[in-house]
């Protein structure tokens, strides 16, 4: 619609005038600015999508990143600590922060209850709670973005037919599910447990092909230098991380599917 024919209100000044001032007004408005650490997590990625620091490379030292943006040492620490819970660096005491090694990712579409898919083959599901417990593990806490401890964490194996399937290392916000560790996980897993009560808003995966630990491979009878699928998790409830975990499936027993 032209602007010159379209109807006014009577005011001071011309109908252009009129039209014109919410734009001007709202290009005289100063544009928030960008917070540094978010401004410092860019720029390493970009440096890193352009092939200027590679896989396994160094990169500049904390020291190095606050000279150069002329920031506080905790800004680029805030920055440097997120990419390395998004698996964008690793860092290695004594010897500084690397690029991660690449890795491929895969979308998975749909969050399922492992008890679902097991009864939908026809199937018993049966699951041994290894751990329930509140826990300060700091790499935890950061991934949930939780300044201090507790977090609630469990560890729960699932079986189908007494086979075990999947091993679950769970991190839970207490803050959004304040009752986690007062529930009996053998009759509900957390997955059906935490939908039920607040459902998931939005969630980021990643899968990766990755041998296990000892721990690990012991409860999901594996043998030694037998490969996992290993699907990290993060979910949202509203603006709070709900939860992280990592499911651990023995490769020659457990596939991922899904479809458009």
């Amino acid at each position: 619609m032209n602007i010159d024919n379209a109807p006014f209100e009577t005011t001071e000044g011309s109908p252009r005038q009129v039209a014109e001032a919410p734009a001007k007004k709202a290009a005289q408005e100063p544009a928030k600015a960008t917070p540094a650490y978010l401004q410092i997590k860019r720029y390493v990625v970009k440096r890193i999508a352009e092939g200027d620091w590679k896989p396994g490379g160094l990169i500049p030292s904390e020291t190095e990143l606050v000279k150069e943006f002329g920031v506080a040492r905790m800004t680029v620490s805030r920055a440097l600590r997120e990419l390395t819970t998004e698996r964008v660096l690793t860092r290695v005491q004594g010897s500084g922060t690397f690029v991660a090694p690449q890795r491929y990712e895969s979308t998975v579409l749909e969050i399922r209850n492992i008890a679902d898919e097991i009864a939908a083959r026809g199937h018993r599901h049966m699951a041994r709670v290894l751990t329930l417990e509140p826990s300060d593990d700091p790499e935890s806490l950061d991934a949930l973005g939780l300044s201090a401890g507790p977090a609630f964490h469990s560890r729960i194996v699932h079986c189908e037919e007494g086979e075990p399937i999947q091993y679950e290392d769970r991190y839970v916000n207490p803050k959004v599910f304040p009752e986690y560790l007062q529930q009996d996980f053998t009759t509900e897993t957390p997955n059906h447990y935490m939908v039920r009560l607040a459902p998931i808003q939005r969630a980021e995966f990643r899968i990766y092909a990755q041998k296990p630990d000892a721990h690990v491979r012991r409860h999901l009878l594996m043998e030694i230098g037998e490969p996992c699928l290993l699907l990290w998790r993060r979910t949202w409830v509203g603006d709070a991380v709900a939860t992280s975990v990592r499911l651990w499936h023995p490769a020659s027993r457990f596939h991922l599917a899904g479809n458009v």
